[in-house]
């Protein structure tokens, strides 16, 4: 077979006669915009949930990261099965699943019901993303891609710019149950129109297997072993602060697990012909140092997203609806600099755009540290806003960076791995936050407790007070006394918790600062300012 056929032989041909190839990018980019909206538009709603299922906001942030973890575990596979069961049908079958699954959530009866659901509905996410990309490819011609791509990355971030807002409103106004079921409706649509409007030859799809299994077949083993050291890191990352760490048995044990899969993961990828994560590449200069930055700005991206609804909800009072505007903004900035930066990889290094957009990250978290109890709504956006302008810096530069040197025939690869660091990213960001903000919140607490004693005169002055003050709104000296030492305690214990989001910002900051020099180390690559991202 020529070169030439080869490669026809791995594409789609993907529409029937007759269709534009734009109408497959809408329906392509709706597809993918569901699926990226889900990894924000629950933020915004987890107190409604910990409510509404009797949890505690800690385990109502597994909805989040687990979905985070099954989409990095789907990612890596999702080459390869498009490849051995069609584009069409495994595109098909992922927005089914998570159509259902969504649902299924929407219905979700207790926690662990609508964490099962939420892993079927990563794992079905992980596989749209990438395949999405894969047909657009193949839909368009070379000199149109960039067009193509342009509305596809419109899509990947309007969803998260939205979905706090969208999730908000939803949870005030009806419940949070409909954030989830809202993708019925629209994964079905969009289901109906891929099945009218891409075709799959039979003979591409044969030829597709014949390759993979002269390239191995599917690594099985290499995917569980990737599968258990995630699925582990996540459950010590999220249980360790509730089950006190290495005090407890079952982490002990989950850690054994998580250590046990990686140090086998390591040696069994390294010896096979077509490994599900190709090791020597993350180990390489450049791919590693990608995927690093992609796991610190993935942290950055998804923590904050998750802590600043959670901080202005719980210590300002805002509703879920204005908890997304707080977020909202941010996103809007990050539609507008994608066009701005995706002109200026075309003419700036790509290490020097990443190390720019990690230092004005870092700006937006030292900004978050300021945060005192009189912080208004635009003192939250503005830093969002900030960090809108810095995550594009990173993003889209990051991706050109990561493909530099790699054959052709890894570029799937590539992609997955850094597809796969930004969700991995999210979710250790995520579970990272709340173990600060938990143990920092005990310790401010006892540090400010220490000066509440009987022998303070700074506290018997503020005592009598307020006493005096609830006096006066007509309760007896015992209750006026009874209502003022609460109020201290309901101020310390809002001190603490403010203390300890910020030293959670500080964190991330500091996760925001390592990603510099990573960045710098990339290598210095030949621009081509024909070509814009």
């Amino acid at each position: 077979m020529s070169d030439s056929a080869a490669s026809a032989s791995l594409s789609l041909a993907p529409t029937r006669q007759g269709v534009s190839p734009w109408f497959v990018a809408v329906v392509v980019a709706l597809a993918t915009f569901m699926e990226v909206l889900d990894t924000t538009i629950a933020n915004v709603a987890l107190p409604y949930v910990a409510g509404g299922l009797g949890i505690s906001e800690d385990e109502a942030s597994w909805v989040v990261t687990t979905y985070l973890v099954a989409n990095a575990v789907a990612l890596t596979a999702s080459a390869f099965l498009g490849r051995w069961f069609g584009r069409k049908t495994f595109f098909m079958t992922c927005l089914a699943l998570f159509t259902a699954s969504s649902v299924a959530c929407g219905f979700a009866w207790d926690l662990r019901s609508l964490v099962i659901f939420r892993i079927l509905q990563g794992l079905a996410g992980g596989g749209m993303v990438p395949i999405s990309q894969s047909i657009l490819a193949d839909s368009f011609p070379p000199e149109k891609r960039g067009q193509a791509f342009a509305l596809f990355g419109v899509a990947v971030v309007a969803g998260p710019a939205i979905g706090p807002t969208l999730g908000g409103w939803l949870s005030d106004n009806w419940s949070w149950h409909w954030c989830f079921l809202i993708n019925g409706p629209v994964g079905l649509m969009a289901l109906a129109l891929i099945a009218i409007i891409l075709v799959q030859p039979a003979s591409v799809v044969a030829e597709n297997r014949r390759r993979l299994r002269d390239a191995g077949g599917f690594d099985t083993v290499g995917f569980l072993l990737v599968a258990t050291f995630l699925g582990a890191l996540e459950v010590i990352l999220d249980r360790g602060q509730v089950d006190d760490w290495f005090g407890s048995t079952f982490i002990v044990r989950v850690t054994v697990v998580c250590v046990s899969a990686f140090l086998i993961m390591i040696p069994w990828e390294l010896s096979r012909r077509n490994p599900m994560i190709d090791v020597r590449m993350i180990a390489s200069r450049q791919l590693g140092a990608c995927f690093l930055v992609m796991l610190a700005a993935g942290a950055i991206l998804l923590a904050t997203t998750q802590l600043l609804p959670q901080l202005v909800q719980l210590q300002f009072g805002y509703t879920a609806t204005w908890a997304g505007l707080v977020l909202s903004p941010g996103g809007f900035v990050t539609m507008g600099m994608m066009l701005i930066v995706g002109q200026l990889t075309s003419r700036v290094q790509s290490k020097y755009l990443i190390a720019t957009g990690a230092l004005i990250a870092a700006l937006s978290m030292y900004d978050l540290t300021n945060l005192y109890s009189g912080s208004d709504f635009w003192f939250f956006a503005l830093s969002r806003m900030l960090l809108g302008v810095a995550l594009p810096l990173i993003f889209i530069p990051i991706l050109a960076a990561s493909y530099d040197g790699i054959p052709p025939d890894k570029t799937d690869q590539a992609s997955a791995l850094i597809n796969a660091a930004r969700n991995m990213g999210g979710s250790i960001g995520i579970s990272l936050a709340a173990n600060v903000l938990a143990h920092r919140t005990q310790f401010h607490q006892s540090r400010l407790v220490e000066h509440l004693s009987p022998s303070d005169t700074g506290y018997q002055h503020t005592l009598d007070q307020l006493t005096h003050y609830f006096a006066m709104q007509g309760s007896s000296i015992l209750q006026a006394r009874q209502q003022a030492i609460e109020w201290i305690g309901q101020t310390v214990e809002r001190q603490a918790a403010l203390l300890a989001y910020g030293d959670a910002f500080w964190v991330l900051m500091l996760l925001s600062l390592a990603a510099v020099p990573l960045a710098l180390i990339l290598r210095t690559v030949k621009l081509d300012r024909s070509s814009q991202a």
